[in-house]
């Protein structure tokens, strides 16, 4: 059976997440993702496979939904918890004009839950707004 501490510092990890996507601040990518992590989706029917790093590099390049005054909205779906040391979050994040719903894979690495793969899914378009 898991700690409440376990679960409270992977809801922790989630808020990370969330928050990066909203803001992009990148000083702050390693608390969020390994350096080994891969991206996996499905962009105009074909498949996107993308690096940490060069997922930090595309965060870093463009302006972030909160300096364009996006609307933000998050949600977390499911959590699987497999162990002290891995689990699953479902979640559905809104990054500028496009919502995701993401699957990412985390494993507790020197202490701390980072994500290890993300699987996402391009699941609504917004049109952009005044701000955006």
């Amino acid at each position: 059976m898991l700690d409440a501490m376990t679960i409270r510092s992977l809801l922790d990890a989630i808020e990370r997440y969330f928050d990066l996507m909203f803001d992009s601040d990148v000083t702050r990518f390693d608390e969020v993702f390994a350096d080994s992590a891969q991206l996996h989706g499905l962009r105009e029917g074909n498949l996107r496979l993308l690096t940490s790093r060069e997922y930090e590099a595309a965060l870093a390049s463009n302006p972030s939904p909160k300096s364009k005054n996006a609307p933000r909205h998050q949600e977390v779906l499911l959590i699987d918890v497999a162990s002290s040391t891995q689990a699953l979050a479902k979640v559905r994040v809104r990054v500028d004009t496009i919502q995701y719903l993401d699957y990412l894979s985390y494993h507790r690495i020197g202490g701390a839950w980072l994500i290890t793969a993300k699987s996402f899914h391009v699941e609504q378009r917004y049109e952009p707004t005044s701000g955006s």
